[in-house]
């Protein structure tokens, strides 16, 4: 028995070790995105230069948010390298969904809070085209930032660079079969996750917050 729990130990060292930098540093740069959303779209807020800056750097870290996804990888590598199921049941694959899944839902709400600042603003026409667009904008950031390993900062330090490679890349059948596929992912996945949201906020009365101004008075009047 001591010798299990030994082992069970070690096992804890050497996935923490090589999982909890790299999850703890995706999961700041998934939320990135998310905090700006809540300050760049809540009602009420004026598009200024800052906003417009705080807009870019938005979009610039968003795909930060459903390249997580992409760790996968690192899952079944760790999945392969554990000998026992019990570690595997217990600890490796729920650590590794729950930060799949928190990055990616912190993608969904923020696309969640530009749609519903969309529909507030008048514009709910557009709401589905900028879903797609954004959709496909990360779709090529993903690759991007898997393949040729370029983060949100390059787009300011190496611009030239990294303009360069779309240009080079994109023009492959292999680079862009990848950014199909993850574009049809992302879609997919987000219209699921995006229901599974708005279930959860309708059930815990949380969906003020999402509906327009017009809409929240004519509630309260009753």
């Amino acid at each position: 028995m001591r010798e299990r729990v030994i082992a069970l130990l070690k096992t804890l060292k050497w996935i923490s070790s090589r999982n909890l930098g790299r999850i703890v540093w995706n999961l700041f740069l998934a939320f990135i995105p998310l905090g700006l959303s809540f300050w760049l779209f809540r009602r009420g807020r004026s598009r200024s230069v800052v906003w417009w800056l705080g807009f870019v750097v938005f979009l610039a870290f968003l795909p930060n948010a459903p390249y997580i996804l992409t760790d996968i990888i690192h899952l079944i590598y760790d999945v392969r390298a554990v000998d026992s199921v019990w570690t595997v049941t217990l600890i490796v694959f729920p650590l590794h969904l729950l930060f799949i899944l928190s990055g990616f839902e912190a993608y969904v709400v923020s696309l969640m809070n530009l749609g519903y600042y969309l529909q507030r603003i008048g514009m709910k026409k557009f709401i589905l085209a900028a879903e797609l667009s954004i959709h496909a904008l990360c779709a090529i950031g993903i690759y991007l930032g898997r393949f040729p390993r370029y983060n949100s900062w390059d787009l300011i330090t190496r611009p030239d660079d990294l303009v360069g490679t779309v240009v080079e890349d994109l023009i492959g059948k292999i680079p862009l079969a990848i950014v199909f596929i993850t574009f049809v992912v992302i879609t997919i996945l987000y219209w699921l996750f995006k229901q599974v949201t708005i279930g959860v906020l309708w059930q815990r009365g949380a969906i003020d917050f999402y509906l327009p101004a017009k809409t929240i008075t004519h509630q309260k009047d009753f």
